[in-house]
């Protein structure tokens, strides 16, 4: 399964993003909880998905299980330690076509996140 985090493709084995113990803890918590934890997390290290990788997987594992139609989030926050209210978030659903490219692109080296943002997010000028 793939998930793309900002501009950073992770692959997840299925059997590893829920297990038992850890689809009990969580089955309570929303999904505007994990948005929440996930804008906390981003306003303390706006580079998440880069810095700390694990982290993030954690995150998307997360949002996954909340809602398994969504693959893909975006999480800007205008600097470290910024307020909390000011990190942005959007979900989206990619096609697999989609995401295998960047996937490609990734593994390549040549994902960047003006990529990731033309194919996906969409939010600079064109």
């Amino acid at each position: 399964m793939l998930f793309l985090m900002n501009d950073v493709v992770f692959s997840f084995d299925a059997g590893e993003l829920a297990p038992p113990i850890a689809r009990d803890r969580f089955a309570k918590l929303s999904l505007n909880y994990v948005s929440e934890l996930g804008r906390e997390l981003y306003a303390q290290e706006p580079l998440l998905h880069m810095k700390d990788v694990e982290r993030a997987m954690r995150l998307a594992s997360l949002i996954l299980s909340k809602a398994p139609d969504i693959n893909a989030a975006l999480f800007i926050a205008p600097g470290r330690g910024c307020l909390v209210d000011q990190v942005q978030v959007r979900y989206a659903q990619i096609g697999l076509e989609v995401m295998g490219a960047l996937l490609t692109r990734q593994k390549a080296g040549s994902l960047t996140n003006i990529e990731a943002d033309r194919q996906v997010w969409r939010r600079l000028a064109a």
